[in-house]
């Protein structure tokens, strides 16, 4: 898509749901194209309305392929479980088999401090820890989300204990840590600076709810503050719009919480407000 023409002057009201998380559902596992990874890794996957049912015992193939990773680069995050799992992977590079302008090598140290041994041959990424990973610190150079969670997947199956410094603190590693808990892992943290993951050597299945998509709720609520009339925003988390909702407030909007169920109605005359973006913290 290059572009999107929007045509205004309407105004919004009535009752919208906000979908569970993609962010979220990628790590744990819920989209079309990682379920194209899995499914050719050998994975058997079923969709149930709105559930998904995945059976990982054998998986023959432990390798994500070139073609599937290009389009979705966040495929990048099947590394650190097949690692774990089986002592070798190999991964196409995200982004068409290069290193693109969002590289990986907070993912790849990271796992280099676990023991893995790693190699870049052909646009793929080469990934043995023969005798399997060994718990270790790693500090982040910066806080990422997608290597938190991918360190996150590797130390859950890895010897001994791992401690992730300067992690990412975003709700949706929450999610991952209580998804991989429910499995029995054990993990402590999650949603600090300092996530603590003591290495078990088997999961069990589980059943997960993924938590609301906090970006589509966060949309939904400008809309409705410029054109609500008003607009109901349903099964958004609120206390993930805090700061969003205190600045809709500030330029005029109302906004009434009550449960699971976000009220929006537009002002007649926006006030201004500062805006400063930040790491999540």
């Amino acid at each position: 898509m290059d572009a999107l023409k929007i045509i205004g002057g309407a105004t919004l009201r009535g009752e919208v749901r906000v979908s569970g998380s993609k962010n979220a559902s990628l790590p744990i596992m819920a989209v079309r194209t990682l379920t194209q990874v899995l499914s050719h890794m050998g994975a058997r996957i079923e969709r149930q309305g709105r559930a998904l049912l995945i059976d990982a015992e054998s998986i023959p193939h432990p390798e994500a392929r070139c073609d599937l990773v290009r389009t979705m680069r966040a495929s990048i995050l099947v590394l650190g479980p097949l690692l774990a799992r089986f002592g070798h992977a190999k991964v196409s590079l995200p982004g068409g088999c290069a290193i693109g302008a969002r590289p990986i090598d907070q993912h790849l140290k990271g796992l280099e401090k676990l023991g893995a041994k790693i190699s870049l041959e052909h646009g793929n990424i080469h990934a043995t820890a023969s005798s399997g990973l060994i718990g270790a610190e790693v500090v982040f150079d910066m806080p990422t989300v997608t290597g938190t969670e991918n360190l996150m997947l590797a130390a859950v199956l890895a010897q001994g204990t791992t401690v992730l410094r300067n992690a990412a603190q975003e709700p949706e590693v929450t999610d991952l840590a209580e998804a991989l808990i429910s499995m029995g892992a054990k993990i402590q943290g999650a949603g600090t600076r300092e996530i603590i993951i003591e290495g078990q050597k088997l999961l069990r299945p589980c059943r997960h709810n993924i938590m609301a998509d906090r970006i589509e709720c966060g949309t939904l609520l400008v809309a409705g503050a410029m054109a609500g009339d008003p607009l109901m925003v349903k099964g958004g988390i609120a206390e993930h719009q805090r700061t969003l909702v205190d600045k809709l407030r500030a330029m005029g909007a109302k906004v009434e919480i009550d449960d699971d169920t976000m009220r929006v109605t537009r002002p007649h005359m926006f006030s201004p407000v500062d805006v400063q973006t930040a790491p999540y913290y």
